[in-house]
Parts: structure tokens; C-alpha cells; sequence
């Protein structure tokens, strides 16, 4: 209802928005993935619930020539590390078998020759890594050996809240984090003038073309938010509906202050 009401084709700063706005964090973290395509290996991608991790990834993998890269997302991994590789297995058309060592044998068979006889290279993300189990992270580099440990045929990147970095860079996961190539951590978007910008793109990209908020109505929103754009984006929907049923054409700071009070008791 409040999108007709307010003219917008999707909620703003949500899952339907297909171009996010290019901060630098979005930029650093572009460039450490082509990085990654160039010379696979293991990237690390880190940063608290709705900061856009796999919004980011989502868009930097929809641009990728398939003919070359073969993208794979996993994000149950709140399982044991056989049923990991099983649904690897899975997604890459192979019978799941039910030793570990068959199911590595076969994922990597089948991965060297995507590499070597199809110049395809399979780009592996493992979402929700602070699920993984430790004896997945304990055996994981010996899964990313090929060839004595020669060729890297693979790039994979793992994804997870701030915690997942503080446990691969534990004294028993040394071998795991001397992998890693690439890292990156996302951060809130505290800055006004850069929450400003990130707040009216979304609300552009969701077809907005009035004014419909102040400049205290946006540092509200800051405040309330804490520059998380999920959090943003519930905000802004609860007062898109409120600001409806009143049938107002704009956001006053009352609609805001109420749609944090809602979302708060909710």
C-alpha cells in the first residue's frame, strides 16, 4: 500500500534493490575480489548482521562471465562438515557420497577439471561461516590442496559476523588463516554526509523523486539505526506505512520517532 501511495517500484534499501550504492568499503572489497578471480585463493568477509555482505557479493557475482566462473553460495552451515560437502557435491551435479574422503576425492576431481580442461574456475561462498564447525575449519586447507599444494583451482570466499575472524586467526587455525589472501570487514556508515548519500540513493532507487524527509529526519535515522543499513531499511518501511494510513506525502520526524518506538517493542 505505501508503495503506491509514495510511487516506489520496492521497499528502499531492501532485498529488491538490484544496484547498491558504491561506498569505498563496496569499492575495497570489489577490488579484492577480482583480485581473488586473477589468483584464486581464500577471501575472508566480515562485519555485523545487515551490513550488506552477501547484498555486496550477490551484485559483484551477478556481473561474472559464466563462461569462465562458476559461482556457488552456501549458507547452511550450521551442520557437520560432511553434510558441507555433500551439499557441494550436490551443487555441482555430483552423487554425494558418504565417506569424507570419497566426497573430497570427487569435489576435487571434478574442480580440476573445470579448471584445467574447461578454463572454468568455480567461485565458492560459504555464507554464515560463524556456524562452521571447528573440524571444518581445522581440515578445510588440506580440502584447498591440489597438485602439492601447486595449483590453487578454486576461489572461495567466507563470510561471517566480526567473530569468524577472531576464530580463524586462533593459534589452532593457523593453518587456515595463512590462506587467506584477501580480507575485508564492512562497517556501519556512521558518517552524516555518507549516510546522507547512502539514505537518498536508496530512496531514489526505489523510485523516489520528492523531498520526503528532513535533515533531522535523516540524523534521526542515523541515530537510530546506527548507520546499519537493515536497520535502516525496517525503519523507513514502518514509517513509509505509518506516514500512509495518515495519508501524509512526506516523513515527519513524529512518524520517525514512532516507527522507533514500534520496531523496539516489536
Amino acid at each position: 500500500m505505501y508503495r503506491q501511495h509514495f510511487g516506489l517500484t520496492h521497499a528502499p534499501l531492501g532485498k529488491e534493490c538490484k544496484v547498491l550504492w558504491n561506498h569505498d568499503q563496496l569499492i575495497d572489497l570489489e577490488r579484492q575480489f577480482k583480485w581473488l578471480l586473477k589468483s584464486p585463493g581464500l577471501g575472508l568477509l566480515t562485519g555485523e548482521p545487515g551490513l550488506g555482505k552477501t547484498a555486496a557479493l550477490r551484485q559483484i557475482t551477478q556481473t561474472l562471465n559464466p563462461h569462465q566462473y562458476m559461482v556457488h553460495y552456501i549458507a547452511e552451515t550450521d551442520f557437520g562438515r560432511i553434510d558441507f560437502y555433500r551439499q557441494l557435491a550436490i551443487k555441482l551435479n555430483l552423487e554425494p557420497k558418504f565417506r569424507r574422503a570419497q566426497l573430497w576425492r570427487d569435489i576435487k576431481e571434478h574442480v580440476t577439471y573445470l579448471a584445467t580442461q574447461k578454463n572454468i574456475l568455480l567461485v565458492l561462498i560459504i555464507d554464515e561461516g560463524q556456524n562452521l564447525p571447528p573440524e571444518f575449519l581445522k581440515d578445510f586447507p588440506s580440502f584447498l590442496n591440489f597438485v602439492f599444494d601447486s595449483k590453487d583451482y578454486m576461489t572461495v570466499w567466507l563470510v561471517g559476523h566480526a567473530e569468524l575472524a577472531r576464530t580463524i586467526d586462533r593459534s589452532n587455525n593457523v593453518a587456515l588463516a595463512s590462506r587467506i589472501q584477501a580480507r575485508c570487514q564492512l562497517q556501519p556508515i556512521n558518517d552524516r554526509d555518507a549516510f546522507r548519500e547512502f539514505l537518498l540513493y536508496g530512496l531514489s532507487q526505489a523510485g523516489c523523486t520528492n523531498t520526503i524527509l528532513s535533515d533531522s529526519a535523516i540524523e534521526i535515522l542515523r541515530m537510530a539505526s546506527k548507520g546499519n543499513p537493515r536497520q535502516v531499511h525496517r525503519l523507513l518501511v514502518t514509517a513509509l506505512q505509518l506516514a500512509t494510513d495518515r495519508k501524509q506525502n512526506h516523513l515527519p520526524d513524529d512518524v520517525i520517532k514512532e516507527a522507533i518506538e514500534i520496531l523496539k517493542q516489536g
